[in-house]
């Protein structure tokens, strides 16, 4: 027979049970310390903020400033009587007809990128040809080649093509240098989709068409964000392509609009702000929509 002391020294030995909570009370498990603070990623996150919110501040205050308050106050005082008279002469000029045709280069820019893009990066995640991988590494290779290393071959091209002075021949180049980072971020996205879905909709007797209307486009939203915004920057603030491939009054953007503003030998300062303001504006709000998949599609793939 086993005595009271064995017992004692049985559960002396057995193992203590694991941190959690408890079965008897319903307690929950304490939750973790907080992490100490650390003052010198703060004094970093303060200077980023200073540096990139002084430019912004400086374009904002001078631009609700008249002309002559502009020359005589100082370049951070806040203006005294804040007017809109600035705004009012940028969308009394042709400011409207710059804005339009940057948002229908912008548009249009994002539309082809992702309808190329999408299924070029769903072809090399589920294709098993080699001709995909060798075709994906060559288009990666544009990465490496900057658009002022060819502005020369791409304007022969462009008017050979009879696309000079128009707003196409500025979409087509913009597409082009696109592609590679769109693929590139579709790629890691769409890796991270589960094996197991394409089988299961495999055997519902579902083809590579479906899986990419059913399971590509809804669970790779992240990375099409991430092209989205991409794409939006670079065409919005594209300056490379309208100056070289455009010419006339009618088929000028925003950035050479903006150019135009600048007298020979004055500029009105105050308008010119205002301009850049108004032409910055949608990048942030679209930008402000989307910063939450943003960072979900720039991070895909990183988890393999």
């Amino acid at each position: 027979m086993t005595t009271r002391q064995e017992v004692h020294q049985v559960a002396a030995a057995a193992p203590a049970p694991a941190a959690g909570p408890d079965p008897r009370r319903g307690r929950p498990r304490r939750p973790p310390l907080p992490r100490p603070a650390n003052p010198l990623a703060a004094l970093g996150a303060l200077a980023w903020l200073v540096v990139v919110g002084l430019p912004v501040y400086y374009l904002v205050t001078v631009s609700l400033r008249t002309r002559a308050e502009y020359l005589t106050a100082g370049p951070l005082a806040p203006p005294t009587s804040p007017t809109l008279d600035n705004y009012r002469l940028v969308l009394t000029g042709e400011f409207g007809r710059y804005f339009l045709n940057t948002a229908v280069i912008t548009v249009v820019s994002i539309v082809l990128v992702l309808a190329l893009a999408l299924p070029a990066a769903y072809a090399v995640v589920r294709g098993r040809h080699p001709l995909l991988r060798t075709g994906f590494s060559m288009l990666l290779l544009g990465l490496a080649i900057p658009s002022q290393a060819v502005i020369v071959p791409i304007y022969l091209l462009i008017t050979r093509l009879h696309l000079y002075d128009s707003l196409t021949g500025i979409i087509v180049p913009t597409v082009a240098f696109g592609l590679p980072v769109a693929v590139l971020v579709l790629t890691s996205t769409l890796r991270d989709v589960p094996e197991e879905l394409y089988e299961a909709l495999a055997l519902d007797g579902g083809g590579p068409v479906q899986a990419l209307r059913t399971l590509a486009i809804p669970l790779s939203r992240p990375g099409l964000v991430t092209v989205a915004v991409y794409v939006a920057v670079n065409a919005w603030n594209g300056f490379l392509f309208p100056l070289v491939l455009t010419q006339s009054q009618d088929q000028r953007v925003l950035t050479m609009g903006l150019w135009s503003l600048q007298g020979q030998y004055t500029s009105n300062v105050p308008a010119l702000m205002a301009a850049m303001t108004l032409s910055v504006l949608p990048v942030l709000l679209f930008y402000a929509f989307g910063r939450r998949r943003l960072v979900g599609g720039l991070t895909a793939g990183f988890g393999r």
